[in-house]
């Protein structure tokens, strides 16, 4: 059987006579060239790692919508920052699960020094003085409708849960955190919270805003791990930004900054890479991505079903954070990037 061969089309270019010479492909032909000339590399220096406390002793609670990923008791956590700053990742995250007995309509508990949040910042800042430690002022851990203001009258109001979320940040700076990033979304937090903290002695405390946040579908398994996902009453949209705006969320971090805060955040991360490249291109701050529980558990189930290479996925929407414009991501991978880093 004859093998057929189209003929050349009289008059038809070269390759190089369409490309110009152009080819740009001769920098991607080897292992080499491609690493000299990559625009984007993840470090160890992007992470920072959330991780969740309980109380109790030498507990590990495995989150089922969150493979991998565990409720730790105080102990356990120290144990894991020590394992983190080992590794050289720059600063956790830390998230309690409340019982619900101590949980009310305002949140209260969250002005306790004592409170499980406290409690594991002191132990860890103790442990591991050189690990960075961010806290959360936001009250849903701590509200019995797993709401992150004061819900009165079926509305969450703005000024009585902005001085609350202050009260804390300052009962949460005392405790030894470095970072304070109010993940609530009220409005004026983050001036209130910055005012306090001065007047407090706590002009050294930073400011990382969750400046855009966004009413997002991909927080599920984040609300199990911190036990309000059967407390949420109604949806968080009237201050959470509608997830359609962009120009909105420039405009929330324009004003968060203008309040003092020192670093912005994008929550969720992989679906907001346009908001992520705005900010960094139109405010040129500090800006960070919360890679949510909804994307890292997406990645794994898809990766427990052999449906893709769940660590290269890992790798690319990690890289792929950056490439938008992130100096850091929140990341439940990130002790596990950072072993990979290491080897």
């Amino acid at each position: 059987m004859n093998k057929f061969t189209p003929a050349k089309p009289a008059g038809a270019r070269s390759v190089d006579e369409i490309t110009g010479s152009r080819r740009f492909r001769r920098m991607r032909k080897a292992d080499w060239s491609r690493r000299l000339v990559q625009e984007n590399q993840l470090s160890v220096n992007d992470l920072i790692w959330p991780i969740f406390v309980i109380d109790g002793k030498n507990t590990r609670e495995p989150i089922a919508a969150m493979p991998d990923v565990y409720r730790l008791t105080i102990d356990l956590a120290v144990k894991e920052a020590e394992r983190a700053a080992k590794l050289g990742i720059p600063a956790i995250a830390t998230f309690p699960n409340v019982e619900l007995g101590l949980r009310d309509q305002t949140g209260s508990h969250i002005l306790d020094p004592d409170n499980v949040i406290n409690r594991a910042t002191r132990a860890i800042k103790d442990a591991v003085p050189e690990i960075g430690i961010i806290t959360d002022a936001a009250l849903d851990p701590f509200t019995s409708h797993g709401h992150d203001g004061i819900l009165r009258d079926g509305i969450i109001v703005n000024d009585e849960t902005v001085e609350q979320v202050t009260a804390a940040a300052v009962i949460q700076a005392a405790a030894g955190a470095d970072i304070i990033a109010p993940s609530d979304m009220m409005d004026g937090r983050i001036g209130a919270i910055r005012d306090a903290l001065d007047a407090n002695g706590f002009q050294d405390v930073a400011i990382m805003s969750y400046a855009t946040k966004f009413a997002s579908a991909f927080y599920g398994p984040y609300r199990e791990a911190v036990g309000t996902a059967g407390l949420l009453k109604g949806d968080k949209k009237t201050y959470y930004i509608d997830h359609a705006n962009s120009d909105e969320a420039v405009r929330e971090a324009e004003q968060d900054l203008a309040e003092g805060a020192d670093m912005l955040m994008v929550k969720p991360g992989l679906p907001y890479l346009d908001i992520i490249r705005r900010l960094k291109d139109e405010l040129r701050m500090p800006t960070f991505a919360y890679q949510v529980s909804g994307e890292y558990s997406m990645i794994k189930a898809a990766a427990a079903n052999g449906w893709i290479d769940g660590e290269k996925a890992m790798l690319e929407s990690l890289l792929a954070l950056k490439r938008a414009g992130c100096d850091g991501v929140l990341t439940y991978f990130a002790p596990v990037v950072a072993e990979m880093l290491k080897g």
